[in-house]
């Protein structure tokens, strides 16, 4: 077998397709052994190589000429293209070429496999030649020139904290209730809870219209932090949970409050129908990697506001369990992967909630959430109605008001 097959990681391996080397022709060989020595030079750890990046950097997916582009977020207000302007650093013989990924989940999975080291070149390169001033490439973008998608499409699973937050427990309750709820959550916190949130139709991005379904005028928030995971994980430790994320990008976890209408089944409670509507779990607007924000129990802190008026604000001392808490629960059920979307929980101030404003208030059409994580970005979301669906045989979703008191 070909040294190089010997030597480079079995992941590596059936990751470019260098399974089985050892019967390849002569020129295959040597194509394969400049392929592998790019590899392996860049999968060696960043500080070994080279210096710090210039500047910290987010990650995320735009529409650039009416397709999905993984791009690079500088400053909060420049997109690089990552394709264009790894080309364009590859111009330089001192820079190997390397495969980029094809969309977001392949740049997780493989970031801490050469490309973390490839895209802090880009930025080193991109602001030691001023390439972010007024005379930039034609790849750098100004954020308001391009559509962000959501940053992940689409994750392969979302796992959502139910009632993570003391503020959040027993949010309708008298202070006396919420007090004596939050003690006995205190003495006896259990595991976490967690459901999983549907990912393609109800993830969407920022700036995406959030549609309340047609008659279902209990529609809620919730401002949430995300953890995107970046390695395989089960049965992964809450000590060593943090080596298993990628990075961090706020989510909300919007909710259909209206129940299911009675009879049938004798299952009252209804996840799907509480959280499985389309839009209703807006993500980004992108991914700030782990090395570029912290630990998030210890700096978080999430708002949010809905048409000018703040509900929600949050740290990490409110949580009930930890992330990493949630992440051990999380990978103890099912394994996780890159690219799956662990969310932390809401705290206090939802719309079903009376604890902040003496009562209820759901979103109307027309209305703007506006939800903000420090150091991670503002998703920001008009609130439009659903017309009323035809043809139907009267299996579907009914109306809150077919069967509940109106608001």
């Amino acid at each position: 077998m070909d040294v190089n097959c010997l030597i480079l990681d079995s992941q590596l391996r059936r990751q470019y397709n260098l399974v089985g080397c050892s019967n390849k022709p002569a020129g295959v060989i040597m194509r394969n052994t400049s392929l592998i020595t790019a590899i392996l030079v860049l999968a060696l750890p960043v500080s070994g190589l080279a210096a710090d990046v210039a500047e910290p950097f987010k990650v995320g997916t735009f529409e650039i000429d009416g397709a999905p582009t993984v791009g690079i977020v500088l400053r909060d207000s420049l997109i690089i293209e990552l394709d264009a302007a790894n080309l364009a650093l590859e111009k330089n013989s001192d820079y190997p070429k390397i495969p980029l990924p094809a969309d977001m989940l392949a740049l997780i999975s493989r970031y801490d496999y050469g490309l973390k080291r490839r895209l802090y070149e880009i930025v080193n390169n991109l602001v030691a030649s001023d390439g972010l001033g007024s005379d930039r490439p034609d790849y750098v973008h100004d954020v308001g020139a391009v559509r962000t998608l959501p940053p992940i499409m689409y994750p392969g699973k979302i796992l959502n904290a139910a009632v993570n937050f003391f503020s959040h427990v027993d949010e309708s309750g008298t202070p006396e209730e919420r007090q004596e709820a939050a003690r006995q959550r205190r003495e006896e916190r259990g595991v976490p809870y967690l459901f999983l949130k549907p990912s393609r139709g109800a993830v969407v991005g920022n700036g995406d219209p959030i549609v309340i379904p047609f008659g279902r005028n209990r529609t809620d928030w919730e401002v949430e932090l995300g953890a995107v995971i970046g390695r395989t994980a089960k049965y992964v430790s809450a000590n060593d949970a943090e080596d298993y994320v990628f990075g961090y990008v706020v989510t909300l976890d919007i909710s259909d409050r209206g129940g299911r209408p009675p009879g049938g089944s004798p299952f009252r409670s209804d996840w799907f129908v509480g959280k499985g509507h389309d839009t209703f779990a807006p993500q980004g607007p992108w991914i700030v990697p782990k090395e570029f924000y912290g630990n998030p129990m210890e700096i978080l802190r999430q708002t949010l506001s809905v048409g000018g008026e703040q509900m929600q604000e949050a740290t990490a001392g409110d949580m009930i369990h930890s992330l990493w808490e949630l992440i051990e629960f999380g990978s103890s059920v099912i394994t996780l992967y890159p690219g799956d979307v662990i969310n932390n929980g809401t705290s206090g101030g939802t719309g079903v909630g009376t604890a902040v404003r003496g009562e209820q208030r759901f979103l109307q059409p027309g209305d703007e959430i506006v939800a903000t994580i420090d150091g991670i970005g503002t998703l920001r979301m008009p609130v439009v109605s659903e017309e009323e669906p035809k043809g139907l045989t009267g299996a579907q979703l009914p109306p809150v008001e077919s069967y509940r008191d109106p608001l």
